[in-house]
C-alpha cells in the first residue's frame, strides 16, 4: 500500500486459524489433475467468503447451455482467515458435476496475485474472473464461450455487471455506479478504447490466456485489493491497457451478465469517497502503462489541467451542497484525486526503488 494512502473499510467476516489453510492446500493436489483442451476456466477470488461462495458455487452448478463445452470451476483462496476453505472442500467432496472444482491457496495478498494464480493454474483457452461477491447469470459460462468463438480478436470481453443492493443508493447514483464495478451499456456488445481508460470492470471479464501470457508482464505497478486496502485498485485496468497496447481488442459482451452483491457498508459516505479517492490517484500510473518516454510529459500535462478545468467546472455547479450530495461530492474527489495522482505515481515509483 501507498504511504499515507488510506485503508477502506470492508464489511466484517469471521475470522478462524490460519493453521487450516496449510492442512487444507493438500486439497490442491486431489483436484487439479491436469484437463488439456478445456475451453473456459471460471476462477473464483475468494477471500473470507463465508457468505457468499457456496451461493457462488450453486450458480455455476446450475448452469445451462453448456453442454457442448468443455470447462472448470477454479477458486483461488486470497489468504482468507474464515471458514472459505471448509467450505469448498465440501462442496469438492460432494461434486456430481463433470467439470472439475479446484481449490488453490494463494497466500500472497492482492487481486493481481489472484489472478496471476488463476492463469498458471487454469488449462481453459478463456479464463472468466469472478469475485466472491459475483453471482452469475444462469448462462453465463455458455455466452462467454460463444462470444469468445463470434470475436476472435478480442483479448478481453466483460461482462454486464448489474448491482443488487441490500439497501437504496443514493440520488444520481448511476453516475458513479462504475466504481463499485456496476456495468451496463445497453443491449449491443461495444468496442472499447484502452487509451482513454474506458474499459470494462475486472469483475466478470474473460480473457484468453494465452493472450495474458504474451501481453502482462511478471511485475505490475498495482497489486488491486489487499486485504481492507484499495490503495492499489486499478490492476484489471492496467492488465486490459498492457493487452491492448499488444493489438488485441477490448469488448464488452451484454448476454454475459452477473450481478455484484453490494451491502449497506459499500454504500457510506466514507467508504465511497476513499474508493473514489483511491481510483483517481492512479490515474497518471495507468495512463502512463506502456507510454513511450516522449508521450509522458504530453499525458501528465493533459491530467493536470483536464481535471483542473474539471474540478473548477464542478465545484462552481455544486457549491453549497457537498455536504448533502453524496455522488456530488464523490465525483469532486475523483477529479481532484486524479489531478494529483501524478505525484502519487512519481511518490509511488520512488518507493519501488
Amino acid at each position: 500500500m501507498a504511504r499515507g494512502q488510506p485503508d477502506i473499510p470492508i464489511c466484517p467476516s469471521a475470522h478462524r486459524s490460519t493453521h487450516v489453510k496449510q492442512t487444507m492446500a493438500l486439497a490442491d493436489q486431489a483436484h487439479s489433475q491436469p484437463q488439456p483442451g478445456l475451453d473456459v476456466s471460471v476462477a473464483i477470488r475468494a477471500y473470507n467468503s463465508t457468505e457468499t461462495i457456496g451461493k457462488i458455487l450453486d450458480k455455476l452448478k446450475s448452469q445451462t447451455g453448456t453442454e457442448g463445452i468443455n470447462w472448470e470451476i477454479i477458486v483461488v483462496d486470497n489468504n482468507s482467515t474464515d471458514d472459505t476453505q471448509k467450505i469448498v472442500q465440501d462442496y469438492q467432496a460432494s461434486w456430481d458435476r463433470p467439470y472439475a472444482l479446484k481449490y488453490f491457496l494463494e497466500s500472497r495478498q492482492g487481486a493481481a496475485f489472484a489472478r496471476r494464480r488463476a492463469i498458471a493454474e487454469a488449462t481453459g483457452e478463456i479464463i472468466s474472473f469472478l469475485d466472491d461477491d459475483n453471482f452469475p447469470d444462469s448462462h453465463w459460462v455458455a455466452e462467454i464461450y460463444a462470444f469468445g468463438k463470434a470475436h476472435p480478436k478480442a483479448g478481453v470481453f466483460g461482462s454486464r455487471i448489474r448491482g443488487e443492493f441490500e439497501v437504496t443508493p443514493p440520488k444520481n447514483f448511476r453516475s458513479i455506479q462504475g466504481f463499485l464495478a456496476i456495468k451496463e451499456y445497453g443491449e449491443t456488445p461495444r468496442l472499447f478504447n484502452a487509451d482513454k481508460l474506458d474499459l470494462p470492470a475486472g469483475a466478470g471479464m474473460a480473457v484468453r490466456r494465452q493472450v495474458w501470457l504474451d501481453s502482462i508482464p511478471d511485475q505490475m505497478r498495482l497489486k488491486g485489493p489487499v486485504g481492507k486496502s484499495l490503495a492499489s485498485k486499478g490492476e484489471d485496468f492496467e492488465s486490459m491497457v498492457h493487452i491492448s497496447r499488444a493489438g488485441w481488442e477490448i469488448w464488452y459482451s451484454p448476454k454475459m451478465c452477473i450481478y455484484h452483491q453490494i451491502p449497506a457498508c459499500r454504500l457510506e459516505k466514507d467508504y465511497l469517497l476513499k474508493l473514489v479517492r483511491s481510483s483517481g490517484l492512479n490515474v497518471c500510473t495507468l495512463r502512463l502503462t506502456k507510454a513511450k518516454p516522449w508521450q509522458k510529459p504530453v499525458i501528465v500535462t493533459r491530467i493536470v489541467l483536464g481535471n483542473s478545468r474539471r474540478a473548477v467546472k464542478h465545484f462552481f455547479k455544486h457549491r453549497g451542497r457537498f455536504e448533502d450530495d453524496v455522488v456530488a461530492s464523490c465525483e469532486m474527489a475523483f477529479f481532484v484525486s486524479s489531478l494529483i495522482s501524478p505525484l502519487n505515481h512519481l511518490k509511488n515509483t520512488r518507493s519501488a526503488k
